[in-house]
């Protein structure tokens, strides 16, 4: 069994037991969250479309770490023949999550 469902403007594929790494949730380490905002939910074949949300469905999960940080992004701009050269660098803080089940 299968969900995908928007989390902060991104949508994911998620399975009870999985480990996701989302944009960063207000919520602290060891708080239970809850998304409503399931587009789709497949169980064992018998899929179901929502319209945009599946009315009742419901993906429970658990903050393991609010302060997971993503890869570095390096950004270098050059002009050539002028001599500017510009490296800048950016890491995005993440959030954790441990999807408990798909109600």
């Amino acid at each position: 069994m299968y969900a995908i469902v928007e989390i902060g403007g991104q949508q994911f594929k998620v399975e009870a037991g999985k480990k996701i790494f989302v944009n960063r949730l207000p919520d602290a380490k060891d708080a239970k969250v809850e998304f409503d905002t399931v587009l789709l939910v497949d169980n064992d074949g018998k899929v179901k479309v929502g319209s945009p949300y599946v009315k009742g469905a419901v993906v429970k999960a658990t903050v393991l770490d609010d302060t997971c940080k993503a890869d570095k992004v390096l950004v270098f701009k050059k002009i050539r023949r002028k001599g500017y050269k510009k490296l800048n660098g950016h890491r995005q803080y993440l959030t954790k999550l441990q999807i408990e089940e798909i109600a």
